[in-house]
C-alpha cells in the first residue's frame, strides 16, 4: 500500500535579487517517516525551512500539505493545521519555569496565549497536561526549575515539549542537536525517536551520525538544488554527496582506498 505524502513541494524556488537560494526543489515527505534535509553550509536547507513555515514567500513553486495547497497561507494558519516548527517557533522564556513555559504553549493552542493578566488559579486546569508533556520529554523533575538554570540539552528538550503542546502532526526540527555534547545528542536522538511515534518529522541536521540513527529518508541539498535522495546507506555511498561534503580530492582518495 502506497504511503501518503503528508508534505510536498513542487518546483519550489526562492530568489534574492538575482541569487537563487532554492532552485526547483521537489520534496516528498511520507506520513509517519522521519525525513532529514542535509547538505553542506550554504546548501539552502534553512531557506527551504523558512519557505515551508512561511517565514519567506517563494518566488515560484507550490507547497502542499496532505495534498492541499498551502503556499499562500500564513504561519499561524499552517500551525493550526498541525505543521509546527520547533526550536524557533516554540516559546521558551528564560525566567519562567519549565511548567510555565509548557503552559504558555498550551494557552497558544487554546487561543489565549497572550492573556498574561489571567490569574494563576484560572490556569491550573492546564497543569495536568503540562506535566504529562514534561514527562514525555523526560523533564518532570524540572517542572519548577527556571529555564535559565537548566542545562542546554534540557532546554532543547523543553522546546520539544512546547512544540508538542501545539499538537503537531508534522514537526519541523531545525538543527535539534546543534552545539550539544555527545551525552545530550544521545538524549535528544532518543527523545525524537520517542515523540515521532504517531507523527511525521522533517529535520535539518548537520550531524550525520544522528541522521543515520534516526531517519527513514534523506534529501541532500547542494547549491539550492536536490543532489540526492534515498535512505542513509544509498545517500552516503553517492559520490556526488561525498564530494559535496568532503571535496573532490578527499572523495577520490576515499574511493581509491575502498
Amino acid at each position: 500500500m502506497t504511503q501518503e505524502f503528508i508534505l510536498e513541494t513542487r518546483g519550489l524556488t526562492k530568489e534574492f535579487r538575482g541569487f537563487t537560494a532554492v532552485d526547483d526543489v521537489n520534496l516528498q515527505v511520507r506520513e509517519g517517516h522521519i525525513h532529514a534535509l542535509i547538505g553542506p553550509n550554504g546548501a539552502g536547507k534553512t531557506t527551504v525551512f523558512n519557505l515551508l513555515t512561511k517565514f519567506l514567500p517563494p518566488t515560484r513553486g507550490e507547497i502542499l500539505y496532505r495534498g492541499k495547497p498551502i503556499t499562500g497561507m500564513k504561519a499561524n494558519e499552517i500551525a493550526r493545521l498541525g505543521l509546527v516548527r520547533s526550536f524557533q517557533i516554540s516559546a521558551v522564556f528564560a525566567h519562567m519555569t519549565a511548567m510555565e513555559n509548557v503552559r504558555v504553549a498550551l494557552q497558544r493552542r487554546l487561543g489565549t496565549s497572550f492573556h498574561f493578566w489571567k490569574s494563576e488559579r484560572s490556569l491550573e486546569h492546564l497543569n495536568d497536561r503540562a506535566l504529562e508533556l514534561l514527562d514525555e520529554v523526560g523533564l518532570r523533575d524540572y517542572a519548577d526549575v527556571l529555564t535559565v538554570e537548566m542545562p542546554y540539552g534540557r532546554k532543547r528538550a523543553l522546546e520539544v515539549a512546547t512544540t508538542l503542546a501545539l499538537d503537531p502532526t508534522l514537526m519541523l526540527l531545525d538543527e535539534p542537536t546543534q552545539g550539544m555534547g555527545a551525552e545530550d545528542v544521545d538524549r535528544i536522538v532518543e527523545l525524537i525517536r520517542r515523540v515521532s511515534k504517531g507523527r511525521t518529522v522533517l529535520m535539518v541536521e548537520h550531524n550525520l551520525s544522528v541522521v543515520s540513527r534516526l531517519c527513514d529518508r534523506i534529501t541532500v541539498l547542494a547549491r539550492g538544488s536536490v543532489l540526492a535522495e534515498g535512505d542513509y546507506e544509498a545517500v552516503s555511498r553517492d559520490p556526488q554527496v561525498r564530494e559535496a561534503y568532503m571535496g573532490s580530492d578527499a572523495a577520490a582518495e576515499e574511493e581509491a582506498s575502498a
